[in-house]
This record gives structure tokens, C-alpha cells and sequence, in this order.
């Protein structure tokens, strides 16, 4: 078994009511705003690297533009390489906190939350110049 830590690219945001929605906040500011501290450093890494393989970009892609926000392993899984290979890259997906998985039945089904993709977009956006 593996000892990786996972670190989700999101934090839960502190939220006074209970029982309200998940409220997320990217992990890390945008790269134009600060120097990232050490830990906003990792968890950038570990998604940068997990996007980083071809493989793994390709699946992304798939599970984030199948209709519906989610996807069947078995709709996405005609990438070129072998099933264990995929569930595999799935696996490092979903630790870098870019995907989540539920069974249903004997299938998996991944879906990119919105507010990941918001995360991602706000990372690499360029803090507005001053006037």
C-alpha cells in the first residue's frame, strides 16, 4: 500500500450554518498574488503533475466534458492503454483532488466538481492590474 498523503486541491471554507452546502475556497491564491507558501506549493504540484500525463489529461478532459458533469469508467476508458492502467490514473485523480468516485452498482462514476474547475481557473488567473 501506498503512504501518499492526499492533498485536496480545495478546502472547506468555515461556514457558521450548518447543514448549508459545501462551500469551497481554492487551496492556493493566484500565482500572480504571492509567493505560495510551502504547502500551497505541494498541493499546486500534485495537481499540475497529476494533470501532467497524457493519460491522465485525457480522462480528465473526458470525465469534465461528459454531459451530465460525470461519467461511467466504462464510457471513458478507451484511452489506449490497458483497465488496470486506467483505474490506476484515475487513482492519482482523484489523490490530487481533482476527481470523486461513486460506485453504483459494479460501475464507478467520476465527476469534476464545478467548484474545482473554478479552483483550477482562478489559480492561473492573473490578479487584474492596478488603475
Amino acid at each position: 500500500m501506498s503512504n501518499t498523503k492526499v492533498l485536496p486541491l480545495l478546502a472547506p471554507e468555515a461556514s457558521g450554518a450548518s447543514g448549508a452546502s459545501e462551500a469551497v475556497a481554492p487551496c492556493c491564491p493566484p500565482l500572480t498574488e504571492r509567493p505560495f507558501s510551502a504547502e500551497e506549493a505541494e498541493t499546486a504540484a500534485r495537481m499540475f503533475k497529476a494533470l501532467g500525463d497524457p493519460v491522465r489529461l485525457r480522462l480528465f478532459s473526458a470525465v469534465a466534458s461528459h454531459e451530465g458533469g460525470e461519467a461511467c469508467v466504462c464510457d471513458i476508458s478507451d484511452v489506449g492503454v490497458s483497465q488496470p492502467t486506467v483505474s490506476h490514473h484515475l487513482k492519482k485523480l482523484k489523490e490530487a483532488g481533482l476527481l470523486t468516485s461513486e460506485r453504483r452498482g459494479t460501475w464507478v462514476y467520476y465527476r469534476v466538481e464545478p467548484s474545482v474547475l473554478a479552483a483550477m481557473g482562478k489559480l492561473l488567473t492573473a490578479a487584474p492590474a492596478a488603475a
